[in-house]
């Protein structure tokens, strides 16, 4: 334990205390580094921008910089209303969200007990007792009440070092809180829209299975008339057989999802079902503003800005044991050997004190402290430096995969279009005797996989949008809800 000095003093007269205080406060100040946001990379304008990306959704207008902002129900452009309501009830369901919420509360109330070490404490005590001993009979008996208070001038700034770190951690955890809310909205559209992507699979494979089905049937009806190969009907089995395969791994794909979606709601995965329904291919555009936007808008960002401030806090409350720490007391009561005349004032009691206490060697245990701290701060810099790289970094693949899908979706619906003509012919030159059932079978799996793949790169296309969203930060606002 290291030594300490301590000076404790009772003065009767109480201006002398009374002149001590204002001196002991005018000696206040600061003894941590000033905070200043750690400066980070802000290049003019996103390299991947997309033109399309640039306008603003119809009806839409892009909302202010900032962390804080309210989001808007941003998945409401999809057009999807089972979306709508299922993102709606999701703050209220959500358990990773309660956990955030609580994490919030916790920090509300650390705040709240920082700021009140900034006041005197004030406690009111009694006590009665009666004593005696040995061969005596005779007994004695005391009373006594009083009320104290004692105070710790924040004379080097430690408790407001303590409260400005406790304040700074609890906007990062209102940053968490936004984080996990814009996450967990983030995966609930991606999975409610990979389900209905699911749908529309299954609902091409139901159709290409009846088609396939029709088309095992010419080929028994022409085996049967001995116009067919056995190895026709063979080939046009395994082909049924496949498909069926596939529409059986899209059920279990869809019921993953649906599951998924359900531990989001916070519901019972075997209590919860979402009935199949049409899927709507809408792809908003999403405008993108200028880098130094994400800064303000992205909570993951703000977090780890705050928690910068936080290991800066850190460093004067280290620095603050360089300094010796006061304490302000004083009391005030009545003692008595009766109750009757406790509060007599002959029987008043008073006190003022102050204490003083000052280590003078710990080996560099301080020093060592303050180093720490200045480390865990200079690591908060580098970790919040790394966020904003990474956060660039994500906006630009994000735009990057919205302009390479915008233009794979073209071509394949082109190859699709082809890949229909080409089955169709193949059919017809095989009813007509001119090809062999291999060549139409390589046609029917060719447009088989050119309909997925279009179907694929339309839910490519809406599942990067929502990734965009989150990349830059959030959504927007209704323009009716912004003054215009």
């Amino acid at each position: 334990m290291s030594p300490h000095v301590t000076v404790k003093s009772v003065f009767r007269p109480s201006t002398i205390l009374l002149a001590l205080v204002p001196a002991v406060l005018a000696t206040g100040c600061a003894v941590g580094p000033a905070y200043r946001v750690p400066a980070t990379p802000s290049p003019a304008a996103f390299k991947e921008t997309v033109p399309a990306a640039e306008k603003v959704a119809a009806g839409w207008t892009e909302a202010a910089p900032a962390d804080m902002l309210e989001r808007g129900p941003w998945w409401q452009l999809f057009g999807d209303e089972q979306l709508n309501q299922m993102a709606a009830s999701l703050e209220v369901t959500n358990q990773n969200l309660a956990v955030a919420a609580a994490n919030y509360a916790q920090a509300r109330a650390l705040v709240a007990e920082q700021r009140a070490a900034l006041f005197p404490v004030v406690d009111l005590s009694g006590s009665g007792n009666r004593s005696g001993g040995g061969g005596d009979t005779r007994t004695s008996t005391a009373y006594r009440a009083s009320i104290g208070a004692s105070w710790e001038p924040d004379v080097w700034g430690k408790l407001r070092a303590g409260a400005s770190s406790a304040e700074a951690s609890l906007q990062a955890s209102a940053a968490d809180l936004a984080a996990a809310r814009l996450s967990a909205q983030g995966e609930l559209a991606v999975n409610y829209l990979s389900l209905r992507m699911t749908d529309a699979q299954k609902q091409l494979l139901d159709a290409t299975t009846e088609g396939y089905e029709r088309v095992l049937q010419i080929t028994s009806n022409r085996f049967e008339a001995g116009v067919a190969a056995r190895s026709d009907l063979l080939q046009a089995q395994t082909q049924l057989a496949n498909a069926r395969v596939t529409q059986v791994t899209l059920v279990r794909q869809r019921a993953v999802l649906e599951h998924a979606i359900a531990v989001l709601l916070g519901r019972a995965a075997s209590d919860f079902a979402i009935a199949p329904a049409r899927w709507t291919v809408v792809v908003p555009d999403v405008p993108t503003g200028v880098p130094s936007t994400l800064l303000q808008r992205r909570p993951d960002i703000a977090a780890a800005e705050r928690r910068v401030a936080v290991a800066n806090a850190q460093i004067g409350i280290a620095r603050a044991a360089y300094f010796p720490s006061l304490t302000l007391s004083g009391s005030y009561g009545y003692g008595a050997a009766a109750t009757g005349g406790l509060f007599n004032a002959s029987n008043s009691l008073w006190s003022l004190g102050l204490s003083a206490a000052q280590t003078l060697f710990d080996a560099g245990a301080i020093k060592a402290r303050v180093a720490g701290a200045e480390a865990s701060r200079d690591a908060a810099i580098a970790s919040y430096r790394q966020t904003v790289l990474s956060a660039f970094a994500d906006v630009e693949n994000q735009l990057s995969a919205t302009r390479a899908l915008a233009q794979q979706l073209e071509l394949q619906r082109a190859a699709s279009e082809a890949a229909d003509q080409v089955e169709a012919q193949m059919l017809n030159r095989y009813r007509a005797g001119q090809v062999s059932y291999t060549d139409v079978v390589t046609a029917q799996t060719t447009a088989l996989s050119a309909r997925r793949a279009l179907i694929q790169a339309q839910g490519d296309r809406q599942t990067t949008a929502v990734a965009l969203i989150q990349s830059l930060g959030g959504g927007w606002h209704a323009a009716s809800d912004s003054g215009r």
